[in-house]
């Protein structure tokens, strides 16, 4: 056991290397003493943001869609339209219909958003196994409006813990890069495909409720991740503007602008000085990480995030580079 709490304490930190510590100056080991406490309490917020997700999304799940055998869309909804038909147990499908979602994800995003989504997944199959929630209500209405709700709002709370309960996001993510489509777009055709199936195989009705479930768990997912667009823009104004350029290329395959600026007035007043700020776009999976970088870097950087509608030329793809 303390095993697996060391190395999911090591998935959410990441410290840096001690092997060059001795040599260091006390400046610079003061830097890496505080890149380790940002770390760590960025992945104790994540965590917490990831539990509760998992708990929401359960009671989502067990307390209104299973029991009275409604549907969603996206992975889930494969997998509760699967169980329906099947001996399955619906959280093995769960963690089966999310796997290859889960190797997307490593391959496009980072494997630090992998391990993260798979014991997110797994943890919410867990939750619908043993966690007895209460059945809350039988009408009809009622079960696809707030399951839809507690089940996006699970949704919405993975994400910004920075994994994924659902993985039909990481596809849609991964066709609109290779297609002529957004993301929405991929998300919609993906579930009018789900419930057209859903009304062939049950009724009509069925797919009505799983449409309604749909929007309310949609709508919960925008709020809880306070609207983020599928790109964001990140401007970022720091004397250590240097490092974050190196990170956001060499670590995250990025690309970056660097503008020429002054600074104007700030906590300290006004200052007449040469400034560079470095901008980027970033997919909102990745924002989670690359402000806890900032964070550790320079603490005290000016950050401005801006959604982005669609992004054309660029590196916006990860590339693999090296110094």
């Amino acid at each position: 056991m303390q095993k697996l709490i060391d190395t999911l304490v090591f998935l959410l930190t990441r410290p840096p290397l001690l092997a060059k510590e001795a040599s260091l100056s006390a400046y610079g080991k003061a830097r890496i003493w505080y890149a380790r406490k940002v770390s760590f309490k960025s992945g104790l917020q994540d965590v917490f943001l990831i539990v509760l997700g998992i708990l929401s999304a359960g009671l989502g799940l067990k307390g209104f869609l299973l029991p009275n055998h409604f549907l969603d869309g996206g992975a889930t909804g494969i997998a509760l339209l699967t169980a329906r038909f099947s001996e399955i147990p619906f959280a093995v499908l769960l963690v089966a219909v999310n796997l290859p979602f889960i190797i997307i994800g490593h391959q496009l995003i980072s494997s630090q958003f992998a391990y993260r989504t798979v014991l997110a997944i797994i943890g919410l199959a867990l939750a619908t196994t043993f966690i007895p929630y209460p059945v809350i209500t039988q009408d009809k209405l009622l079960v696809a409006v707030f399951g839809g709700f507690f089940l996006g709002a699970g949704i919405g709370f993975s994400v910004r813990g920075g994994a994924v309960i659902d993985g039909t996001e990481v596809l849609a993510i991964a066709l609109s890069r290779k297609t002529g489509l957004t993301i929405g777009d991929v998300i919609l055709i993906f579930n009018i495909l789900i419930f057209s199936v859903a009304a062939y195989l049950i009724n009509m009705e069925t797919a009505l409720y799983a449409v309604l479930t749909y929007m309310a768990a949609s709508k919960a997912v925008d709020f809880f991740i306070e609207g983020i667009e599928e790109y964001t823009g990140v401007s970022i104004v720091s004397v250590h503007c240097d490092e974050i350029r190196d990170f956001i290329i060499y670590e995250m395959g990025r690309g970056v602008t660097v503008y020429s600026g002054k600074r104007g007035y700030g906590k300290r007043g006004l200052t007449v000085a040469d400034v560079e700020v470095v901008y980027t776009v970033v997919t909102r999976l990745e924002v989670n990480r690359l402000k806890t970088e900032i964070a550790k870097i320079d603490p005290h950087a000016f950050v401005v995030m801006s959604g982005v509608k669609d992004v054309v030329g660029g590196v916006v793809k990860k590339r693999r580079l090296s110094h």
